[in-house]
């Protein structure tokens, strides 16, 4: 440089970085029991019979099941198990494993599996919706009906699925677990200890003590009453068309936002039907619809859905359209819809003309060509007042 001058280099700061590529599977199973296989045969080569939909690895999938075989060919020689993908996707890739059951309780079950072993071309990929993996021959039907496999007319098949996900992992290297929300649990306590408890609700001589603040943030009704129309020192509230154990299970949910461990609650059945309304879970059903609790009233609707059958789903209907539970009334119709024919037959019927259900007697008048059909059940014989299906 002129003038003597010197120049100066600093040397330049140096990073480093690293990463890591992981490429895992993302497994489930699903158990599925066929029932009535006999009856099941017959119904055509290529017809098959599908269990209920399952998610892994955020895609649908079901089981396919053919009595008389997929392949023409075989003439129903053999019967052919397939897993189907039954959701959108696009080249998706999984290992796949289907098990039929040994049902002597010998474990010497039929296998076929991707797990556990190399495979020369790697996991198989699903191009698309209704792409399938499995056997055209999966067993020789004669050997199968005579086999372990099959006992009481029925087979039980059960299917594991691992999705194959990539993913580039830094945390991994240095990770730290983080555990579950227990704030429900806090909560609860809080509830159970009465600690600076400030309001009582007295439900037909019980005591229950609770928090206004957190009962006014978990409900608006609540919200309401205390805070616009409850005078500040009335500090017990009588509550009148509720029973201590739904009021009970009312503040847990509040608090905890879980459902109670109760076994009346889920025991459910099709012989208390005629009662219904009288049914822990339509109770508190009605409670989350009172106090404006929208998630109990799904827990509720979820338990109650579990019971739908020809015999019980106009009642369930009807106890629905009651309290505003638009998810269950849409599974009832839609059985009801799928079940039709049953239902022309059952104790209930399906007037689609007129758009309700109704009681059918046992001598239908109209049926047998003269008289008119009773009319709906009304609100004294069956707790609840009717409705219509438009």
């Amino acid at each position: 440089m002129r003038g003597g001058g010197e120049m100066m280099m600093s040397s330049s700061s140096s990073s480093s970085s690293r990463s890591r590529s992981v490429t895992e599977t993302v497994n489930g199973s699903h158990n599925f029991t066929i029932r009535g296989y006999s009856l099941a045969k017959g119904i055509g080569v290529g017809k098959h019979i599908a269990s209920e939909n399952f998610t892994v690895g955020g895609y649908q999938w079901a089981i396919y099941f053919y009595p008389d075989g997929k392949n023409p060919e075989d003439n129903s020689t053999y019967v052919s198990v397939f897993i189907a993908l039954a959701s959108e996707g696009t080249d998706v890739r999984a290992l796949f494993e289907l098990t039929l059951l040994d049902q002597t309780g010998s474990a010497k079950h039929k296998v076929h599996s991707h797990f556990d072993r190399a495979l020369e071309s790697g996991p198989y990929t699903l191009k698309y919706r209704g792409s399938m993996w499995g056997y055209k021959r999966f067993f020789r039907r004669n050997m199968l009906e005579s086999s372990v496999f099959l006992k009481d007319d029925c087979l039980k098949i059960n299917c594991t699925v691992g999705v194959v996900v990539s993913a580039v992992d830094c945390s991994r290297l240095h990770s730290i677990h983080v555990p579950e929300s227990d704030i429900g649990a806090h909560f609860g306590m809080l509830l159970e200890n009465k600690e600076c408890s400030d309001v009582t609700f007295n439900v037909s001589g019980e005591k229950f003590h609770a928090h206004k603040l957190v009962l006014a943030a978990r409900s608006p009704v609540f919200e309401t009453e205390f805070f616009n129309g409850m005078d500040e020192d009335d500090q017990e509230i009588v509550v009148t068309d509720m029973e201590p154990n739904v009021f009970k299970a009312l503040l847990h949910y509040i608090y905890r936002d879980t459902l109670v461990e109760d076994e009346d609650f889920l025991a459910l059945s099709s012989s208390c039907m005629p009662s219904l309304s009288d049914t822990f879970a339509a109770k508190l059903l009605a409670a989350a619809e009172k106090y404006g609790l929208p998630r109990l009233r799904l827990m509720c609707e979820s338990v109650l859905c579990r019971d739908i059958s020809v015999d019980s789903v106009a009642n369930i209907l009807a106890l629905a359209d009651s309290y505003h539970a638009s998810d269950l009334k849409s599974v009832c119709l839609k059985f009801a819809a799928e079940n039709l024919v049953d239902l022309q037959e059952s104790t209930y019927y399906l007037g689609l003309s007129t758009g309700q259900f109704w009681t059918q007697p046992e001598t239908d008048p109209l049926m047998s060509g003269g008289g008119r059909r009773d009319p709906p059940p009304t609100a004294s014989n069956h707790g609840f007042s009717w409705i219509g299906l438009g």
